[in-house]
């Protein structure tokens, strides 16, 4: 692997990613070359592309060991915000199935076949699926079944269906098994019902019977499905899509998914604080937002109003993320990210040496970070210290938008109702005094009707 290739780009003997001068290049290998040609002569690569299934490129020169030996080099448009599939809501990952399905489908009728389905080759770009992996590809063979049929169903499939059938926080379990659910377990969690289900009989429970008896045998497993016609695997896709399509998971009126219908602020005071937030925008003029517990992406839209190029919208209730994303960026077209994370345990850095998944931290910093209504959840309802959550936030951001809600607010008095209140060194004071290690406050501006402050602070 040479100095500037991407950690998560070493298991595709077809090729592999690197940067230089931070600029993303996509290194085609002569083994893909028959491959590559056929994508791109045959109609394939300007269809995908023209449905916005499939990020374009250009094919340059370039010089240097990453180039030796090459057949091509690519410079693909890069997506600015790499998520992951256990980030995503419910209808994020089904969203990116049916995308990957469609993408095959469009394959097969230009004589080649997607040989990766995983999710990680999706990424949500201007709020929509795209494959992100050009060599992900091949010409197809003759009677030949669909290699990335088993890796559909453990990336896709089987956590969508536990997700719609179980509890929609098991897409967690995508964080445990990087490749995929194991259909043996997934098949061991749904409920009986789902055998009822043809397809979901078909796709993940006999399927999983199917590789322990070819596991326990020793035999190839390719050989499961052999002489398949073109007819056939268009078949397959077409099963597929329905299993996903019937899939559905409603999201619950969470305390949070209401939170702006039942919160501590007067109209005028969240309108004030629209006023706020919109000045510190403007004054701060970032290209890139994360929105750390972003709710319903209120704030996270002023962003885009205030000029915003890329907004990420992340909130720990997949309720409120899958309203934002089904609300704000599939009804609205409002072009931002939303994602289910968990603050006190954000995603970490996965994969093979810790390289192959970026943390959340490793994928800033943000120009801006926006915290509001936020800090008292993590200092007094998962008694993470001020100086804490500060270093936290000054290892995300260039600037920070943070709201203080002090413990006169009704949404403290509710979280301290059913604890004591052991936080002495929760006041202003103490707040402006823990994040000035970290931050230089620039201004701050108390809310109208409430207690609150909003400050624009910058890393020192």
């Amino acid at each position: 692997m040479t100095e500037n290739a991407l950690r998560s780009s070493f298991r595709d003997p077809s090729g592999s990613l690197f940067l230089r001068e931070g600029v993303l290049y996509r290194r085609v290998n002569a083994v893909y070359a028959p491959h590559y040609d056929q994508l791109m002569t045959s109609g394939l690569y300007e269809d995908l592309v023209g449905k916005g299934l499939l990020v374009p490129h250009e094919e340059v020169t370039v010089d240097g060991e990453e180039a030796e030996g090459a057949y091509n080099i690519l410079r693909p448009e890069r997506v600015p915000f790499i998520s992951y599939p256990y980030e995503w809501c419910f209808h994020q990952l089904q969203d990116a199935a049916l995308a990957t399905l469609r993408i095959q489908r469009r394959a097969l009728k230009f004589g080649m076949s997607l040989k990766d389905a995983s999710a990680y080759n999706i990424q949500f770009h201007h709020g929509k699926p795209v494959l992100i992996d050009t060599l992900s590809f091949e010409t197809v063979e003759e009677g030949r079944p669909w290699v990335a049929y088993r890796q559909f169903c453990q990336h896709f499939l089987a956590p969508l269906a536990l997700m719609s059938y179980h509890d929609v926080r098991t897409t967690q379990l995508l964080r445990a098994f990087i490749d995929g659910l194991p259909l043996d377990l997934v098949a061991g969690l749904l409920p009986r019902r789902t055998k009822l289900k043809p397809a979901l009989l078909i796709h993940l429970h006999l399927h999983s019977r199917a590789q322990r008896k070819y596991e326990d045998s020793g035999e190839m497993k390719e050989s499961v499905g052999r002489g398949m016609s073109k007819g056939a695997l268009l078949a397959v896709v077409e099963s597929l899509q329905n299993a996903t399509k019937a899939l559905q998971w409603e999201p619950p009126k969470t305390v949070w998914a209401n939170y702006y219908q039942d919160n501590s602020y007067s109209d005028a005071g969240i309108e004030h604080k629209r006023q706020i937030v919109g000045r510190f925008l403007e004054l701060s003029a970032p290209a890139v937002v994360w929105d750390l517990g972003a709710n319903t992406g209120l704030f996270s839209a002023l962003a885009l109003e205030k000029g915003a190029k890329v907004v990420v919208a992340s909130d720990v209730d997949p309720a409120c993320v899958d309203i934002m994303y089904r609300e704000r960026v599939k009804k609205s077209g409002e072009d931002l990210l939303p994602l289910v994370i968990d603050l006190t345990n954000p995603s970490p850095a996965l994969g093979w040496a810790h390289g192959e998944r970026d943390s959340l931290a490793d994928r800033g910093p943000a120009d801006v970070v926006m915290a509001l209504a936020l800090v008292h959840h993590l200092a007094i309802a998962n008694n993470v210290p001020l100086p804490m959550v500060a270093g936290f936030f000054s290892r995300l951001c260039r600037s920070l938008i943070v709201e203080f809600v002090p413990k006169s607010d009704p949404q403290v008095k509710r979280l301290l109702r059913s604890r004591e209140d052991v936080f002495d060194r929760y006041t202003q004071a103490d707040f402006e005094a823990d994040f000035a290690g970290y931050f230089e406050i620039e201004t701050q501006e108390r809310v109208s009707d409430s207690d609150r402050v909003v400050y624009l602070m910058r890393k020192r």
